[in-house]
């Protein structure tokens, strides 16, 4: 997902812009299955930080679904139609859990251990048990298999992305100095991404860690990046 770290595209992703990111990759879309893969990304990413923008994500899925044509192209769709259906799921705007646990099994059929798609099938499936299943041990065993895959593969965008469900994990088991360290590596990451729309939960997970005043310091930079970026 960071191949694209320096293009017009990842600028105006990391920016909040996806729509304008979407609409750059459109006209290889038909064709090339990779590109309609990173468009599906971008605007399924768009509805778990807005709630907004989920036909245009479904129908952009359909094409990604329709253009694949080796396991892996199917089973990264796959994966992404998993992680639409549980954010519609927590989001609460429509329960769609089942579809989400099918659509990952489908994903994971498709995907074989040393497929490039497989750390992010991972984190995906930990997602799910911790928020949807709400079963913490199977969270955090997804959550390592996906941090290590990541780290294998060189992958620092996931990575921030680990680091920071498994600091959640450690602060509800109290373990604040692991919290402020995952934490604390996940902000590192995406501020060294320019993942500037990333940067924002990543300072109030942080927060969470970290005592007074400095716990309101980092909530108030995370407003006023929010706001920067409209």
């Amino acid at each position: 997902m960071a191949d694209t770290a320096g293009s017009d595209v990842w600028r105006l992703r990391s920016r909040g812009c996806w729509q304008e990111a979407a609409r750059l990759l459109e006209p290889e879309c038909a064709r090339n299955a990779r590109v309609a893969l990173e468009r599906t990304a971008i605007l399924v990413e768009r509805c778990m930080y807005t709630s907004s923008g989920w036909s245009e994500a479904e129908d952009a899925l359909r094409l990604a679904e329709a253009v694949a044509r080796t396991d892996d192209e199917r089973g990264e769709a796959a994966c992404e139609r998993g992680y639409l259906a549980y954010a519609s799921t927590v989001l609460g705007v429509r329960d769609r859990a089942d579809e989400a646990r099918a659509a990952l099994g489908r994903s994971a059929a498709l995907l074989t251990p040393a497929s490039p798609g497989r750390p992010l099938l991972d984190f995906r499936r930990g997602l799910v048990a911790e928020h949807i299943a709400r079963n913490a041990a199977a969270a955090r065993a997804a959550y390592l298999r996906a941090h290590a895959g990541a780290g294998d593969q060189g992958d620092d965008f996931l990575l921030s992305h680990t680091w920071r469900h498994l600091a959640g994990l450690a602060l509800q088991d109290g373990d604040i100095a692991e919290a402020r360290r995952g934490f604390t590596r996940s902000l590192a990451l995406r501020e060294s991404l320019g993942y500037l729309i990333g940067v924002a939960p990543a300072l109030a997970a942080l927060a969470d860690a970290e005592p007074e005043p400095e716990a309101a310091r980092l909530r108030a930079e995370a407003v006023r990046l929010v706001r920067a970026l409209g």
